[in-house]
């Protein structure tokens, strides 16, 4: 059996100013930080009997999501670049209104790219794979992701065993501060048991 426990990066700065996210480096606001300790008093009751590694997206707002949680369990995140949110390109840095007065092209299908510059979801997508084939076929049983949103509807995605494709017409997008509980049996079945949990950040 292997468990599988997503968090979605608790609130950053960028969401409360009406700036872009993507890959630039926001710190978590007041709120955020709280919300994280939150997470990680909840989890350490929860999964006390368990030995768990953790991984973290090296952005900053989740990094301090990462951090924060696993002070609570006694865990150190390794930060992986593959975890990143998806590269938005030249509005990086940017308002939310730059970004809708100067979008290059309307997002469409998993192929387009707002800017000539940023990653298309399926470039997203290839980003993230290897680094999920590495988590699905290690001997650890016990695995915490912290991550951002786009990145983890995608994970999501994949992890159901679905084609990129299907993101042209469905997915699981979850909440900052959700929290995710997955599970592989030993047969290989998936299974999403709990999608974007807010009552960790309560």
């Amino acid at each position: 059996m292997k468990t599988i426990i997503t968090i979605q990066h608790t609130q950053s700065v960028h969401h409360t100013n009406g700036m872009v996210g993507s890959w630039t480096d926001w710190e978590l606001s007041e709120l955020g930080v709280e919300q994280a300790n939150r997470i990680g008093e909840k989890l350490k009751e929860e999964l006390s009997d368990k030995k768990f590694v953790m991984y973290s997206s090296d952005l900053l707002r989740a990094r301090q999501t990462a951090e924060n949680v696993g002070k609570y369990l006694g865990l150190t995140p390794i930060l992986r670049t593959e975890l990143r949110e998806r590269n938005l390109g030249r509005c990086c840095g940017k308002s939310v209104q730059w970004l809708r007065e100067n979008l290059e092209m309307e997002e469409k299908t998993i192929d387009d790219r707002l800017f000539s510059d940023a990653e298309s979801r399926r470039d997203e997508w290839n980003r993230l794979k290897p680094f999920f084939d590495e988590v699905m076929s290690s001997d650890d049983e016990n695995i915490i992701i912290v991550s951002h949103g786009d990145l983890l509807s995608v994970f999501n995605t994949m992890f159901l065993g679905l084609s990129i494709e299907t993101i042209n017409t469905s997915e699981i997008f979850g909440l900052a501060g959700g929290v995710s509980f997955m599970f592989e049996n030993n047969e290989g079945k998936r299974c999403i048991k709990r999608i974007s949990d807010m009552s960790y950040v309560k």
